[in-house]
């Protein structure tokens, strides 16, 4: 009776894990087709080959091929200096440290982009679960997945490869705009 009762708070789980998933991804979807009409952002297109001079082959398996790095071993899943992180493939500033908290999940987690534009979101169906993805709208570079358990004001984790990511401390933004 033990097993039975488990697996059906597992599917109950599972359930409503994809019909928040679903709403989430539709909600998105309609977001994206505003931001896509309305956006300013440039886009960035290289081949293959092009993006493979460009980034690490770590960068590119993550951030080109839709990897996952392990958790816990990206170097800025701990960082705590202020600054923003932008994508590693085009320089677009992504994630302001502010936003970033501690999820315990072992990858970089934020509340919230710099700007909504910058990140995109598609649903995600791989290994059999329901996620969804987001991505540099600049590059289409793969960033990571976005979760409807963070913390107030936005209730968002975006959970964040750090291998997708380059961080810009706060000195050296202050030194950009002063110049």
């Amino acid at each position: 009776m033990k097993i039975i009762t488990q697996i059906l708070g597992l599917v109950l789980f599972l359930g409503l894990l994809s019909a928040c998933s679903q709403k989430s991804t539709t909600k998105s979807s309609q977001k994206k087709s505003t931001a896509v009409a309305t956006s300013s952002i440039e886009k960035v297109i290289k081949t293959e080959e092009e993006w493979k001079e460009l980034l690490t082959p770590e960068q590119f398996r993550v951030a080109r091929g839709h990897g996952t790095e392990r958790a816990f071993t990206g170097k800025y899943w701990d960082n705590k200096e202020e600054g923003t992180y932008s994508c590693v493939a085009c320089g677009l500033p992504l994630f302001a440290s502010e936003t970033k908290y501690k999820s315990g999940t072992g990858w970089p987690s934020f509340y919230e982009p710099v700007e909504e534009e910058h990140v995109g979101e598609d649903r995600d169906n791989s290994f059999g679960m329901v996620r969804v993805e987001v991505h540099c709208n600049r590059c289409d570079s793969h960033l990571g997945h976005v979760f409807p358990d963070g913390p107030r004001p936005t209730g968002l984790r975006y959970c964040i490869n750090s291998a997708s990511l380059n961080f810009i401390p706060q000195a050296e933004t202050a030194e950009k705009t002063d110049s």
